[in-house]
């Protein structure tokens, strides 16, 4: 095959990829960083010609074109697998509904459950062998292009090239058309949020629970990357890296020589992920870098994966926890806030790795416009608040007052252990309640 004339032969515009759509069609749209803009403009520019056009889309970084021009809905329906602060403000104005499913999964969702009509992927050009690299979001893009009915590539020079792996790219042979972009827009940098006292105290716990040749799960936040500065400039060495989201902090710790990646068992020397979001400082590192291996999610997030590292130390981010041990972390009194994701996966696949710390961590109250304090640990989870991480699979609990291990312990030794780590003003009540549910012993104390 001639790659050239073959990439010259399915070059068409963006107005001609949108005239792929029909009315009742399921879209699949990018995922995280990677949008395709001009598809999704050349698509909005059709909207009196078409609707019940369903498009799915993964962590809106921008208000879709589609939604601006359909303030009524009766067009384009999308949903997002993982919602965005973007996501949350059109959920408000509906405009945005949520898919929910445990990440690890979604291979077997594409293949076997899901319709995809029409595919705008975003990619990087196409390299000498034919190949159209996922750039930083390999996650689902390799079941999808599987999967549509036809395959438009937009192709964006400004990406980096991300090596795998697995699944991170898709060959000219498997795409039936291709879009150059009219912009080449840099990947969107997320903005660095200082941390707090609060989340520095936090960290501080999460590295008691740390050890030479842990191999780390992080999440995005100002937390997690306050663990990593303090990973920079302590003495840990060989830490290895089999992560859902490759973000910033990872840089750092590996141009510190903490990462090296030479006792993991899987992908020995290899910093794993299925997505990346950050900086450009992240995205340039992650450009033809061997050190790198993006996987899609079916492998980086499957538990009996995971678990194969010894180790392994996931550290994820949480909304509530009551004193049973339910572990809410997506919505909040029935408003979506961010989704399921790879929360439950690392949890559980932490627990099966020999010497694995599945940690959730979270301030221990929350202040409310007005002014309020409230607990994020509380007696139970208000109506319409979903439960993310079951009380029989949640393990270790960390807010700025310690860290308490679930894991075996009764009904009141959780209310004990999980009242020890709420705010000191807020324990009066959190016993009262324990006590009103019966799970709380006269001999119980609290420190």
């Amino acid at each position: 095959m001639n790659y050239s004339e073959e990439y010259k032969r399915k070059l068409i515009t963006a107005d001609q990829a949108a005239s792929l759509v029909k009315s009742g069609d399921w879209v699949q749209m990018g995922e995280f960083v990677q949008h395709p803009w001009d598809c999704d403009a050349a698509l909005a520019k059709r909207k009196d010609e078409l609707r019940d056009v369903k498009i799915r889309l993964t962590t809106l970084p921008v208000v879709p074109a589609v939604c601006k021009v359909d303030p009524e809905r009766k067009h384009f329906i999308v949903n997002d697998w993982h919602f965005s602060g973007v996501s949350r403000k059109l959920m408000d104005q509906n405009l945005c509904s949520y898919i929910p499913f445990t990440y690890h999964e979604a291979g077997v969702l594409y293949q076997d459950y899901l319709d995809v009509d029409v595919s705008f992927q975003p990619v990087a050009p196409m390299d000498k062998n034919g190949y159209f690299n996922f750039s930083t979001s390999n996650s689902m893009a390799s079941y999808s292009t599987k999967k549509t009915k036809k395959l438009v590539v937009e192709v964006n020079t400004s990406v980096p090239v991300c090596l795998g792996g697995t699944g991170e790219a898709v060959h000219i042979s498997e795409v039936d058309y291709i879009v150059e972009s009219s912009t080449n827009p840099k990947l969107m940098n997320l903005p660095s949020q200082p941390p707090t006292e609060v989340d520095k105290k936090i960290a501080n716990y999460v590295m008691k629970e740390m050890s030479d040749g842990a191999c780390l799960q992080l999440g995005i936040g100002a937390m997690p990357n306050t663990v990593g500065s303090l990973i920079v400039d302590s003495d840990l060495k060989d830490l290895g890296v089999h992560t859902e989201m490759l973000v910033d902090s990872f840089v750092d710790m590996y141009e510190a020589g903490k990462i090296t990646g030479r006792r993991k068992t899987l992908d020995v020397g290899k910093m794993v992920y299925t997505f990346a979001m950050g900086t450009d400082k992240l995205y340039n590192f992650l450009d033809h870098n061997p050190a790198c291996a993006s996987y899609p999610v079916d492998y980086c997030n499957d538990p009996y994966i995971i678990g194969q590292n010894d180790n392994v130390v996931a550290i994820n981010n949480a909304l509530e926890v009551d004193l049973y041990g339910q572990v809410a972390s997506e919505a909040s009194a029935g408003r979506q806030i961010s989704g399921t994701g790879g929360q439950l996966d690392y949890i559980i696949g932490a627990f099966r790795s020999k010497g694995g710390k599945p940690i959730i961590a979270l301030s221990s109250t929350v202040t409310r416009p007005d002014g309020t304090m409230v607990s994020r640990i509380t007696p139970a989870l208000s109506p319409g608040t979903i439960v993310t991480v079951p009380r029989s699979i949640a393990a270790f609990i960390i807010t700025e007052y310690g860290s308490f291990n679930l894991k075996g312990k009764t009904t009141w030794e959780r209310a004990e252990g999980l009242i020890n780590l709420a705010h000191p003003d807020l324990r009066d009540g959190l016993i009262k309640e324990a006590e009103r549910m019966k799970i709380w012993l006269r001999s119980n104390k609290i420190a």
